[in-house]
């Protein structure tokens, strides 16, 4: 049964990362906001729970808490693993970003900025799987149809119609808002996945995340170390665990040849013992998620439906993040959203929505195209094997080369290597 129709300025579908950011700055802009979310908090999300600086600034920008008292553990920065190499590098740290990083499980963060943006004012409404858009007479978006789901997860029968100006589609890489709104995903876009789990180990206090750009797991025959396609992490979450997964890219002659899961563990089967990873420290079962980069939909406005996060493909392809990109662009959307409703007229309101692309492109767009071709490159295992070989011993260069992966240079001014990203990323065109 449908009941009576609920109404708002602008209806979030989704309360992820950019979900809940865009709710919060909506609210805090003074509008009306419906904020969707198809399952209950807390809830897991597959994710390596490792947050950069960019997305540090981001929380900062919002208004969280981060206090390490309040369960945030920071990092000072990255160790990188490969070629018989090891190095620790901290995190740069400019006029721009906090020369620090932070780990938090997507059962807490997503939780945190959905409460967080309830305390703005954003009315956040759990189990409500939207399933359809509405559509006016002129095929644009003005609301959305929901199935109430229980408490078990399962859909209770009962139906809600929600109506609004404008409707944010923050609700993943399946994103079913997108698929029936005409934005179908863009083969021409690497893609990654991912699988993860958690593990208890004594070095979940470590400072440092890890990433091993090599994965050399045992043979079948027990005794012929084989390197696996992929690249694995280790990110200490501070209360006793790890969390700790693999990625590989599309672009990877290997990619959707072989079990990843498997793959994994034969990879952690290979880990210095002072980790203390095994069977029998190991929390619940691998799960796996898709990793949808450079924009991989678009237009990212069209028809009253605005595209943040996963829906619209905004994963970094340097490094696989996406909650810093995601909340950036939830940042973005409320600003643009609130000059939109402010205007007089609907074909002011029309033309302001329809800068949104060109904001989100202006901000990531180069930067994206840039790591396409460097998705592209290293799908190339040789490739790969040599630039691990003989750039990782190179500390400059490995300096370098973290600022680019982390999207990290200070944004004006700044040393030479910032103002080289910088301008790479202009001269790079947009995605």
């Amino acid at each position: 049964m449908s009941g009576q129709v609920e109404t708002a300025d602008v209806i979030v579908v989704g309360a992820g990362p950019g979900g809940a950011s865009t709710a919060a700055y909506l609210a805090a802009h003074g509008l009306d906001v419906l904020l969707l979310e198809k399952a209950s908090f807390p809830r897991d999300k597959i994710c390596g729970d490792g947050l950069t600086p960019r997305a540090v600034r981001e929380l900062i920008s919002l208004g969280v808490s981060i206090r390490e008292e309040d369960g945030w553990h920071r990092t000072k920065g990255l160790r990188m693993l490969g070629g018989g190499v090891r190095m620790e590098l901290d995190w740069p740290g400019n006029a721009t970003f906090p020369p620090y990083g932070l780990v938090r499980t997507r059962m807490d963060l997503d939780e945190i900025l959905a409460r967080h943006a309830q305390s703005r004012g954003a009315r956040l409404l759990e189990r409500m799987n939207v399933s359809e858009p509405v559509l006016d007479h002129r095929g644009h978006i003005c609301g959305v149809r929901a199935k109430v789901m229980g408490e078990d997860g399962r859909p209770t029968g009962q139906t809600r119609e929600f109506r609004a100006q404008l409707v944010v589609a923050a609700d993943g890489n399946s994103s079913r808002l997108s698929l029936t709104m005409d934005r179908p995903r863009r083969d021409d876009r690497p893609m990654g996945v991912a699988v993860r789990t958690y593990y208890r180990t004594p070095r979940h206090d470590d400072e440092y995340i890890e990433s091993w750009l090599e994965l050399w797991a045992k043979g079948e025959d027990g005794q012929q170390d084989v390197l696996m396609p992929g690249y694995g992490w280790i990110f200490p979450v501070g209360d006793g665990t790890a969390n700790v997964g693999l990625g590989i890219l599309d672009t990877a002659k290997d990619f959707g040849t072989f079990d990843y899961k498997d793959v994994m563990r034969r990879w952690v089967a290979t880990m210095p013992a002072e980790w203390e990873f095994g069977e029998e420290t190991q929390l619940g079962p691998i799960r796996g998620a898709a990793l949808p980069m450079c924009f991989n939909r678009q237009p990212l406005y069209d028809r009253g439906l605005l595209l943040v996060g996963d829906a619209g493909g905004m994963v970094n392809p340097f490094n696989g993040e996406g909650i810093a990109e995601a909340m950036e662009a939830g940042r973005h959307t409320a600003e643009v959203v609130a000059s939109a409703l402010a205007r007089a007229t609907p074909g002011e309101r029309e033309a302001v929505l329809q800068s949104y692309p060109g904001v989100m492109k202006e901000s990531l767009g180069g930067y994206y195209m840039l790591g396409k071709q460097f998705a592209t490159l290293i799908g190339n295992p040789e490739i790969m094997r040599l630039a691990v070989r003989y750039g990782l011993p190179r500390r400059a260069l490995m300096r370098l080369l973290l600022k680019i992966m982390a999207n990290l240079p200070q944004e004006r001014g700044g040393g030479l290597d910032d103002r080289i990203i910088n301008a790479l990323s202009r001269a790079t065109p947009a995605a």
